[in-house]
């Protein structure tokens, strides 16, 4: 019997298990490749193994849907078609110009000092996304978390971040976050969404598309105000306030010409604040290979391949969308890889149902982007004394030295003058901040390596790859 093509799956969340599954049932090994403990992704996180858990877990949105990916990955890790490497950090992936096989270097383990490479014949990259973290004055206080952050902390240890928590920022995660934190017994000092209901109106076209998706939120918000929650509309976090930690919040209104709006400035007492700007998507291992971006995100065809051969891009890394978009990227991606492996060409219209809901997935995402914009001229109000890299500690007066005085025209120049960008997150949380203040459009930044890497995993490595 010939043996199975074999598919690397980078991430393990919706997209990358829905591609997996698809293309395993079409006689593909795969090899799923992911850091966390356990599949699921951030949406499917559970609690950590632990015994003394106190607190119940918070309400899991499309639990049925997790149950029958796991399921159906336990059933064929159980045969042996497909391997679930977990704590397995991806750096890098080579493709071999003369043979097409390919490299995934990872680093394994939580000390992630041990490298580990696994060779394939094609790689689906479902690397999700990560927080955009737009800077104001006292964010780098201790009790100052990001929307993701919290819920992460929620879900997966039952911990939440503060017992006096305000939710701000903008964007559809502030809901589930504010209504989680809530239902685990924590005070929900406000919900701040910089938003306002002109937006949503003017898209509501766009957004009835998915009256499944406007249900579930019209939940959270149903949810939120039995504990009392309203929503503070049309408002923005000025400044965190304390001294060895976040003691409170302000919060004001800013008008039309991103100036605040005197008698709308409020301090809210918390211990806590989960704050986010919606997510950006995890390019580096596409950029890395060559990939071309689309926007902030990887560009792919109908069928969900990059313009590198042998490399498909499924969910939030082609552009953020939510989990059901992601599945049915996955679906599509999964479908399509099993055919080209095969060296058949794949027919559209076994994937047409998750085609079309891709279609109409995508179209909901657009209309979100548009309403859940950050604050208009948010940078403008930024004090000069403002941190804005912590990494590397550069404020955002040196920043704006470099793009002005000094005339730096694109991010990398502010970089190489202020060395914002240069810590241990390599500007993916400065970088909408950096951008925001030099007034360019941000882009990622192509990097050799997703994350450090110690220098004996690289001395490790062959010289060269064996074609």
């Amino acid at each position: 019997m010939a043996e199975r093509p074999h598919l690397v799956v980078v991430g393990a969340g919706p997209a990358g298990l829905a591609g997996a599954l698809a293309a395993v049932a079409r006689e593909v090994r795969v090899t799923l490749v992911d850091a966390a403990a356990q599949a699921g992704g951030q949406i499917h996180r559970r609690p950590a193994v632990a015994p003394a858990a106190r607190r119940r877990p918070a309400p899991r949105p499309r639990a049925g849907t997790w149950e029958r990916l796991r399921d159906a990955l336990d059933r064929h890790r159980a045969t042996g078609h497909i391997a679930h490497l977990t704590d397995h950090h991806v750096w890098c992936v080579e493709r071999s110009p003369a043979s097409g096989e390919f490299a995934v270097h990872a680093l394994r383990g939580p000390a992630q000092e041990e490298g580990v490479t696994v060779r394939a014949d094609a790689v689906l990259l479902a690397t999700g996304g990560y927080e955009r973290v737009l800077s104001f004055p006292g964010w780098t206080l201790p009790g100052v978390v990001t929307a993701g952050g919290a819920q992460a902390m929620l879900k997966g240890q039952l911990v939440p971040p503060g017992r006096t928590v305000v939710v701000a920022g903008t964007g559809p995660l502030l809901l589930p976050v504010a209504a989680g934190l809530a239902e685990a017994g924590v005070r929900v000092a406000a919900l701040v969404e910089s938003a306002g209901p002109r937006a949503l109106l003017r898209r509501a076209p766009a957004l009835a598309g998915q009256p499944g998706k406007l249900a579930e939120g019209a939940g959270y918000a149903a949810r939120l105000l039995r504990h009392g929650v309203r929503p503070l509309l049309r408002h923005t976090v000025v400044e965190a306030h304390g001294a060895d930690r976040l003691e409170a919040v302000t919060v004001a209104a800013p008008g039309r010409d991103g100036r605040l709006v005197p008698g709308t400035t409020r301090r809210i007492p918390c211990d806590a604040l989960a704050v986010g700007h919606g997510l950006l998507p995890h390019t580096d291992l596409a950029e890395a290979l060559g990939c071309t971006l689309s926007g902030t995100g990887v560009r792919v065809d109908t069928e969900q391949r990059t313009d590198v051969p042998g490399v498909w891009a499924a969910g939030e890394a082609t552009g953020i969308g939510g989990a059901d978009l992601a599945l049915a990227e996955g679906h599509v991606a999964g479908r399509s890889i099993a055919a080209r492996l095969h060296g058949t060409a794949p027919d559209p219209h076994a994937w047409a149902a998750a085609a079309r809901a891709r279609t109409r997935l995508r179209a909901f995402a657009a209309a979100l982007d548009a309403v859940y914009a950050p604050p208009v001229d948010w940078a403008d109000r930024l004090p000069d004394d403002t941190t804005v890299c912590r990494c590397e500690e550069v404020s955002a007066g040196q920043v704006r030295e470099a793009a002005g005085d000094l005339g730096a025209g694109d991010a990398r120049t502010v970089k190489l003058l202020t060395r914002a960008g240069m810590g241990w997150c390599q500007g993916r949380m400065c970088g909408p901040a950096v951008a925001g203040l030099t007034g360019c459009p941000f882009t990622p930044g192509r990097r050799p390596f997703a994350r450090p890497v110690p220098l004996g995993v690289l001395a490790a490595l062959p010289e060269s790859q064996p074609d």
